[in-house]
């Protein structure tokens, strides 16, 4: 009998039948490698073949990619790297994603490595949550180092790359299948190579893989005259759903969907277009659904800041930028929780993010959660939730734009395919 653990619980027909031909096909094929292994040893195979190695009914390992949600127990992960990490260079989507009190240091340090000691630290506290990854029974990939610092130049534009420390942003698991995101920033558009080394891995063994299309980001993607003075300016402009991105072609990042069962949540954002979400609502239709929801977020950028759901029904929603369909989840039956004020101080530098990432929490399970070891009051909040904290420094870490939800993407949590959302 086949044993495959992403066709459980409700996989789409079309993914089981692929998966199941595919691997009776590397039965086959590995059988027949063996048995004749070359033209002048044919025959003294197949004398020896019923004796040596019978045929009997193949058995399979289990696909080594399924994750349906952020909460079930977690098995196997991806965690980024900080090593190499470079500066973008200050174009006009850089310059609409970052606060503009840091635009001088990418006017400076645009296209040149991060901060020297500031970097190593970074590594070294990857390292160590990577270490306690493990020590908690999870299975850690890392993509492949990469020198970001080389210049490349497409029919539409010149770049240096930047890193490959957020792989959420990047790469999304649905089930079986590992979506690989178009990226709408230049400095990232190559960023998946660091990843194709592990993603052709886990299509060896058995996972579907889906690259988005890949956009051109020529110039009429961006609104090259975004009109960024004030945060007054970004609410307004967010507000009439007006972005540095334009709708020329799809873009998208992975990190602006969160999954919950059939139903997937999504942002249009700084760097998430309505094509793009379409797109994704096309090619997981019909099996799942993509709901649109939006935030009082003068620069929406990444929706695990902002709206992270923690477990099934369960809820964080960020206080200072309110979602505005916040009832069809409470009428849903849903618990919504409002996290704490962040405890990080004014004076560390966050190039990428806000103090938010103090939510940015990766659930290892539903009753335990990778958590900032400096936020006590956020770990006092999962305590009265029932949720032991993991608690782990990445201060250093955070500078570089993420938290433990965007440092990693799960490839892997035992659990079903359900409906949490009616």
């Amino acid at each position: 009998m086949l044993r495959v653990r992403c066709l459980r619980g409700g996989s789409r027909g079309a993914e089981a039948a692929h998966l199941i031909g595919a691997m009776l096909g590397r039965s086959v094929t590995g059988w027949v490698q063996k048995t004749f292994q070359s033209t002048s040893s044919a025959a003294a195979a197949q004398q020896h073949a019923t004796e040596e190695e019978p045929v009997t009914e193949p058995v399979q390992q289990e696909c080594p990619v399924c994750s349906y949600n952020e909460w079930d127990p977690l098995e196997e992960v991806i965690v980024g790297r900080a090593e190499n990490a470079h500066v973008p260079p200050f174009t006009v989507e850089v310059k609409a994603n970052t606060y503009e009190k840091y635009w001088p240091f990418y006017q400076k340090h645009g296209g040149q490595s991060f901060p020297a000691d500031h970097l190593k630290k970074a590594v070294d506290e990857i390292e160590e949550m990577c270490n306690i990854l493990r020590h908690e029974g999870v299975v850690v990939k890392r993509p492949e180092p990469i020198d970001w610092s080389v210049e490349y130049k497409t029919p539409d534009f010149t770049s240096t790359g930047m890193y490959a420390a957020m792989p959420r942003d990047i790469l999304m698991v649905v089930g079986n299948e590992i979506i690989e995101a178009p990226m709408a920033w230049r400095a990232r558009f190559f960023e998946y190579r660091a990843y194709r080394p592990l993603i052709k891995e886990y299509f060896r063994k058995g996972a579907k893989w889906t690259t988005a299309p890949k956009p051109t980001m020529a110039d009429d993607l961006y609104d090259q005259d975004y009109p960024i003075r004030t945060v007054e300016d970004r609410h307004k402009l967010a507000a009439q759903g007006k972005f540095v991105t334009t709708e020329h072609e799809p873009c998208f990042d992975a990190a602006d969907f969160i999954r919950a069962g059939t139903d997937l949540f999504v942002q249009r954002s700084q760097v998430t277009n309505y094509m793009g979400i379409e797109w994704m609502r096309r090619h997981l239709a019909p099996d799942y659904k993509v709901h649109i929801i939006s935030f009082k977020d003068p620069n929406p950028m990444h929706i695990d800041a902002t709206f992270n759901i923690i477990g099934p029904g369960l809820v964080l929603s960020n206080p200072d930028r309110p979602c505005r369909q916040i009832d069809m989840f409470k009428k849903a039956g849903w618990t919504v929780v409002k996290p704490p004020t962040p405890l990080i101080p004014d004076d560390h530098p966050l190039w990428m993010s806000s103090k938010w990432l103090s939510m940015n929490v990766l659930m290892l399970d539903e009753k335990r959660v990778m958590v900032d070891a400096n936020e006590d009051t956020i770990h006092k909040m999962f305590e009265n939730l029932g949720i032991k904290t993991i608690k782990v420094n990445i201060r250093h870490a955070n500078s570089l734009g993420g938290g433990f939800h965007c440092w990693t993407t799960d490839v892997r949590r035992r659990g079903i395919l359900e409906s949490y959302f009616h």
